[in-house]
């Protein structure tokens, strides 16, 4: 549920900052390119949490295959032997995937706070009046 919530937030905010990026312009794009920076942090954010979410589901496919062959064959100890390094693997896998999902969320964090008013507004009134 929280991955899910993590790709709705990203994907509004993303939406939010497309939203906000101005026409083309000649000169003063700085903060354009701040919001496209911003944009492709939140892209790749996003398909990280795609990425987890697809391997989530393989995981869960292999085990449940796993398990219907270790039930009907329960003799054979090697299916009962390959749910247990599946699981080890998943919970490597899960261990990592957390830290990617919080390096995203530090590096968002940082890229949003540290440039929040050029994405807002990323061209200033200064440069409108200069021209007049």
């Amino acid at each position: 549920a929280e991955l899910l919530d993590l790709i709705d937030m990203t994907s509004s905010v993303k939406i939010w900052i497309q939203l906000n990026i101005p026409r083309i312009e000649d000169g003063n794009n700085f903060g354009v390119g701040i919001q496209e920076e911003a944009v492709n942090e939140l892209g790749r954010a996003e398909d990280s949490a795609f990425t987890i979410l697809q391997a989530m589901t393989k995981y869960f496919i292999s085990r449940a295959k796993l398990v219907s062959k270790a039930l009907k064959y329960p003799h054979i100890k090697d299916y009962t032997r390959s749910i247990i390094e599946l699981d080890e693997k998943q919970f490597i896998n899960v261990s990592l995937c957390a830290v990617d999902l919080r390096n995203n969320a530090s590096i968002l964090y940082d890229l949003i706070h540290k440039n929040l008013e050029k994405i807002k507004q990323p061209r200033t009134t200064h440069h409108l009046s200069t021209m007049l």
